[in-house]
């Protein structure tokens, strides 16, 4: 007799109509706002497969607001997800890393969601093939649509979906709504679904490996420095080994193998960066959320990432994630190397 559970396929449609069905209140516009971002994702990753072929890589000839130089990839991804996710009619506003303003959705199709997102994280390796992806998060509203801006600059702790995009060797989408749960799913080109292969996800609590622009290290703290160096040289009564160092230089690429392998990724704030690199609302946030939901953690050094509230949608903050158990020595490291945290370290 055939079994037919081995062509049970889940895939991320079904997914998330099966969480909904698990909340009995649940209206059912979380299910087709995530709808429009995998619509999205889509089209991000078949972009980025002919990207050559298409003359889609290079510069687009402007500047984010960051004050980088924008791919023609950057532009073309931030205006289809903008395109998906307003029609989707779910969202009031959205947070991009491309448009300097907050994007404020025609009051038609407004409703009780923001969501937050770098359309194309890591851009800047993409002439070189290096894997990228896009990042996102999606806040409820208090007021739904009738929502005022002042409604997106609240604790992280108050996100209910935060997931990445990987584009790269195959397509892989990692998503969380806060259950304790993190789900990975993978593209299948010719099914055009993305399908459960990485269930449950848990980040293990001590790993082997640290992903750092070691770059920099001229210009960091003495606490990150501590850190460092206690994974690189541990003492010889400690029974434990070097890590080893991997660093891609795209936070998904980075932030996936973390996930999956455990270890700390981290990029820290320096005498160059006071503030840390990254931004707040579409980079650190969702990465700290599915981080916590995979049983890590993640901190500023000081801070728990997810308790910070920005004063404006492009603000930074330094960030260190990874197992529990790595991120309790971050943690330790910054404690007993408090002078850069009042100034005095210049």
């Amino acid at each position: 007799m055939t079994d037919h559970r081995k062509t049970n396929l889940m895939t991320l449609t079904r997914y998330v109509l099966e969480e909904q069905r698990e909340h009995p209140d649940a209206t059912g516009d979380l299910t087709i706002a995530m709808n429009s971002v995998q619509v999205g994702c889509k089209f991000v990753e078949a972009c980025v497969r002919k990207a050559r072929l298409i003359n889609l890589v290079g510069l687009a000839g402007n500047t984010n607001v960051q004050g980088e130089d924008q791919k023609k990839l950057d532009v073309l991804s931030n205006e289809m997800f903008v395109n998906a996710l307003e029609a989707s009619g779910k969202f009031s506003f959205m947070v991009s890393e491309e448009v300097d303003d907050i994007v404020v959705v025609p009051e038609e199709l407004r409703g009780k969601y923001c969501i937050t997102f770098d359309p194309l994280d890591g851009s800047s390796n993409i002439d070189a093939g290096v894997n990228v992806g896009t990042i996102f998060g999606i806040w409820r509203l208090p007021s739904g649509p009738t929502a005022t801006v002042d409604e997106i600059l609240v604790p992280g702790s108050e996100i209910v979906a935060g997931g990445y995009c990987m584009y790269g060797s195959s397509c892989n989408l990692i998503l969380t709504f806060g259950n304790n749960r993190v789900e990975g799913f993978t593209l299948d080109p010719a099914l055009g679904e993305f399908i459960l292969t990485h269930p449950n996800i848990r980040i293990p609590p001590r790993g082997k490996i640290y992903s750092v622009n070691e770059g920099n290290s001229l210009y960091w703290d003495d606490a990150t420095r501590a850190y460092f160096d206690s994974v690189k040289f541990p003492p010889e009564n400690s029974g434990r080994k070097p890590y080893s160092a991997r660093y891609i230089g795209s936070m998904v690429a980075d932030v996936h193998r973390t996930l999956l392998y455990g270890g700390v990724f981290a990029y820290p704030s320096d005498r160059k960066s006071r503030s840390g690199k990254l931004r707040i609302l579409y980079e650190s946030f969702p990465m700290a959320f599915i981080t916590e939901q995979a049983g890590g953690k993640a901190t500023t050094g000081t801070q728990r990432v997810l308790d910070l509230v920005p004063k404006h949608i492009h603000d930074r903050c330094p960030i260190f994630l990874g197992g529990s158990d790595d991120i309790a020595d971050v943690e330790a490291a910054f404690a007993a190397n408090s002078n850069w945290l009042d100034g005095s370290q210049k």
